[in-house]
């Protein structure tokens, strides 16, 4: 195998490692029953039943997706709506409500639930393995709602968990995981992030080949069969600064002061700043991402250790890299944060688990700012500037967090000084030779097949 050198555990001459045990499958009727409950939950809120604010969530669905389902259906992308702004396998997400027999918002939240329930099953099944834990499917039943109805009412949850099941299987099968990123990807671009962290080798060349083929055919099939797949890219050019990312902080503050005298307009889809000094936040919040996705090339290339959590907590690291630095963080951005997450937490050893709790304060302040308080964060009043300014500095330390636990998770550890004592006072042991224990964390992760 050539993600180490080392010997392989169980040949007659290496040492035999400790069992690892497995969890036990007791908490599974309890997350089940979680994930039940905080879901009827998220369906009342977004069905009317109870109301955490007056802004209406669901006007997305019932109003824009159904208008660009209309489009869809005919056989050509929304080329005159600038509010299309998503890759052409988006277009796959809009049409599938249509297959069922409900209204199309109903039709939609059931393929939100569905697809957040599979999501679900994976991390429980995940859990289920030797050397993990349940923690990250406890990590989605708890963190998805505290984002409100938002979750249901937007396809994010869908990619979200298209990423959740291509890096649970990245390790035991990286062609497949590559698959699923790359569908992702065609969906929404952030899920061909996941890939900033497969093991080096073999792993990495199917992973990354199979995302590329995949999403590139893909791609091909959708452009050759309905008009103006791409049209989406040449509005990018034009779009302002979302009110709600960190490039807009100064932006309100200068509002507020009374020294800013642009506009706040529905803009290319979203509420965006446009006006003086708007281009130089552009410019400077491009130049961050540059940055943060240089820094991470620099640590995928001097990374001294790999284990099983460090796909996941790169994907992670390079996701929140991508958000902070974004010109538009709209709110359901945080369903793929949180979704990342669990995935870290579903294994022991990951060092995100910090990060994880920032994550979740994080979204409560999300809700908070939208749908609670967005009228106030849209007239850029006091109360509303100074949540999203909480929610945006979490975002930043959460961020560099991650980074500094990740670049530390793999650097180089230092060599151990060897004693070499008496005869008489050297107690019987069997040293594990270098290698070995970083090979079985990553044979724990393979089938039987794919250890040959």
């Amino acid at each position: 195998m050539e993600s180490a050198q080392a010997e392989r555990p169980g040949s007659p001459e290496s040492p035999v490692l400790p069992a690892v045990p497995a969890p036990s499958r007791r908490p599974l009727w309890a997350l089940g029953a979680g994930w039940a409950v905080s879901r009827t939950l998220i369906v009342l809120v977004v069905a009317g039943v109870l109301r955490i604010a007056s802004t209406d969530v669901t006007a997305d669905v019932s109003v824009i997706y159904h208008s660009w389902y209309e489009v869809l259906r005919t056989g050509t992308f929304p080329l005159d709506d600038v509010t299309w702004q998503y890759p052409p396998g988006a277009a796959l997400v809009m049409l599938a409500p249509g297959l069922l027999p409900w209204s199309y918002l109903v039709s939609f939240w059931v393929v939100c639930g569905v697809v957040d329930a599979a999501a679900m099953a994976l991390l429980m099944r995940a859990g289920v393995r030797k050397g993990r834990s349940y923690l990250g499917g406890w990590y989605w039943v708890v963190g998805v709602p505290l984002l409100g109805p938002t979750v249901y009412c937007r396809y994010d949850i869908i990619v979200t968990a298209l990423a959740i099941a291509g890096l649970l299987v990245m390790l035991r099968r990286p062609a497949l995981g590559g698959v699923l990123l790359g569908l992702g990807g065609l969906l929404k671009v952030w899920p061909l992030l996941a890939l900033i962290g497969t093991p080096r080798g073999r792993r990495t060349r199917r992973a990354w080949t199979s995302a590329v083929a995949f999403a590139a055919a893909l791609g091909f099939l959708l452009t050759a069969g309905m008009n103006g797949a791409f049209e989406f890219l040449k509005f990018q050019s034009e779009r302002g600064i979302e009110i709600e990312s960190v490039g807009a902080l100064p932006l309100h503050f200068a509002k507020l002061a009374g020294s800013w005298h642009g506009t706040v307009t529905m803009n290319y889809g979203s509420v965006e700043f446009l006006g003086p000094w708007v281009q130089v936040i552009s410019k400077v919040m491009v130049g961050l991402s540059v940055a943060g996705f240089g820094w991470l090339l620099v640590w995928r290339l001097r990374a001294a250790r790999w284990t099983t959590a460090t796909t996941f907590d790169a994907a992670l690291c390079a996701l929140l890299v991508f958000t902070a630095t974004s010109r538009v963080i709209s709110p359901q951005y945080m369903i793929w944060v949180v979704g990342l997450a669990a995935v870290c937490l579903t294994v022991r050893g990951t060092s995100q688990r910090p990060v994880a709790v920032l994550v979740l304060v994080t979204a409560v302040l999300t809700t908070l700012e939208f749908p609670v308080m967005f009228g106030a964060v849209n007239r850029s009043e006091l109360g509303g500037v100074l949540v999203l300014t909480a929610r945006n500095v979490l975002l930043l330390v959460t961020t560099v967090l991650s980074g500094y636990r990740l670049w530390r998770s793999t650097r180089r550890r230092e060599a151990l000084t060897t004693v070499v004592l008496p005869t008489d006072q050297v107690a019987p042991q069997y040293p594990v030779r270098p290698g070995i224990a970083y090979e079985q964390d990553l044979l724990d992760d393979l089938a039987p097949a794919d250890r040959a």
